[in-house]
């Protein structure tokens, strides 16, 4: 009882050049706070300031806002020195900052305030955990989505000079060797025409170097992806730089008690916007706009090839949905499908030393292939299996 009454929760505001944190007890006691540079020095400080407060190792925990993002390269060094941390997402420190203070004003000491009441309220909370193979994966994928972002900046700036080139200028869907051709048909006589040759040439060059990293990218991802054994892959519509972003984003499944609970996080799950008698649902803007983004391109490349993803787009048409409406059902059919081959994937990881052949590989001895790849699937309407057995989450102490 008593090494549990001395446990405190570091609660942290982190920035890229500065950490603000406050150390709060189990029953909201504050014992101290400061700002801390985030360099050697600031590091090191910080970590004399904390062991002064609680100088035992297991009788403090971190709880930083934002560890997929802004905190994570001061997460990760705490990891390193063998430090317990949990991630708070940002939302649930903007709710207590208000609950707190009354208002929404933000300074990074409340913001610190904020967060330290969170870890010290809340139990449940992610624990941040160093994985190697999601890390390599975030990078990557984080990288291919800047080539695909200059590409798209590139054949806009492309459009442009050909417009002015080109009576009419080129077709939407243009390769960098289409322009070419297009390009070496265009003798501009002015200065102003020959200027804009030339740097359109240098932006072809510029999409043949984008192209060629992109093809080796995606090529990359495709083998980290499969060597982590996931059937994201399976899934209609879903390409290695999806599979990536899904694996990176969600990182432990079973923190999803259900499949609601998943499309609410990524954005499919409509809001009930009912008012007495009227029942109604609104479009979601809220979740993972990575993943809801991912499940969009998911249905658009179902939807334009004869898939049961068409097929259940056009039932849906046909029992009196709009277009829209239609997409949203699909989106969170598709949601449904990603969830179960998800926790599919954990339950084969789990149960992988039990359900190997005699050659090394996995067997095939669960019951989840029949909802197979598309929405339409009879399982799919059925309420899906729960996830897998919750790994150990970080207790954390409730005030009294």
């Amino acid at each position: 009882m008593n090494q549990e009454a001395s446990r405190v929760v570091i609660g942290m505001d982190p920035h890229k050049r500065s950490a603000t944190i406050e150390v709060m007890t189990a029953d909201e006691t504050v014992l101290g706070g400061d700002r801390f540079a985030t360099d050697s020095d600031g590091f090191a400080a910080m970590m004399r300031y904390v062991t002064h407060i609680q100088p035992v190792l297991e009788d403090r925990i971190w709880a930083i806002e934002g560890c997929n993002g802004i905190g994570h390269h001061v997460a990760m060094r705490l990891l390193a020195a063998g430090e317990e941390i949990v991630d708070v997402p940002p939302k649930l420190s903007a709710r207590a900052r208000v609950f707190a203070t009354g208002q929404g004003r933000k300074t990074d000491a409340t913001d610190a305030h904020s967060v330290a009441l969170v870890g010290t309220r809340m139990s449940g909370l992610r624990p941040v955990v160093n994985d190697e193979q999601l890390a390599v994966l975030r990078v990557l994928v984080d990288r291919r989505r800047s080539l695909g972002d200059d590409h798209t900046r590139m054949i806009s700036q492309l459009h442009h000079l050909l417009l002015e080139l080109i009576p009419g200028g080129a077709k939407k869907d243009l390769s960098a060797a289409q322009a070419k051709a297009l390009l070496a048909k265009v003798r501009p006589r002015d200065t102003a025409g020959k200027t804009r040759r030339r740097v359109a040439a240098e932006l072809i060059s510029d999409l043949e170097r984008v192209y060629r990293r992109k093809k080796a990218a995606d090529k990359e991802l495709r083998e980290l992806v499969a060597a982590t054994g996931t059937t994201l892959l399976d899934l209609h519509g879903i390409g290695p730089t999806g599979a990536a972003r899904l694996l990176v984003e969600v990182g432990d499944i079973t923190r999803f008690p259900d499949r609601g609970h998943f499309a609410s996080w990524n954005g499919t799950a409509p809001i009930d916007a009912s008012s007495g008698d009227h029942v109604r649902h609104r479009l979601s803007r809220a979740g993972n706009r990575q993943i809801n983004r991912i499940l969009h391109t998911m249905a658009t490349v179902q939807l334009r090839n004869p898939t049961e993803g068409r097929a259940y787009y056009d039932r849906k048409k046909a029992a009196g949905k709009s277009s829209m409406e239609a997409m949203r059902c699909l989106k969170r059919r598709l949601s449904d499908l990603v969830y179960r081959a998800m926790v599919d994937d954990a339950l084969a990881t789990t149960a992988a030393p039990r359900r190997t052949d005699p050659g090394g590989q996995r067997g095939d001895d669960s019951d989840s292939s029949a909802a197979g790849s598309h929405p339409h699937t009879d399982s799919s309407d059925k309420p899906l299996p729960g996830p897998a057995t919750p790994q150990p989450r970080t207790p954390l102490l409730t005030a009294p």
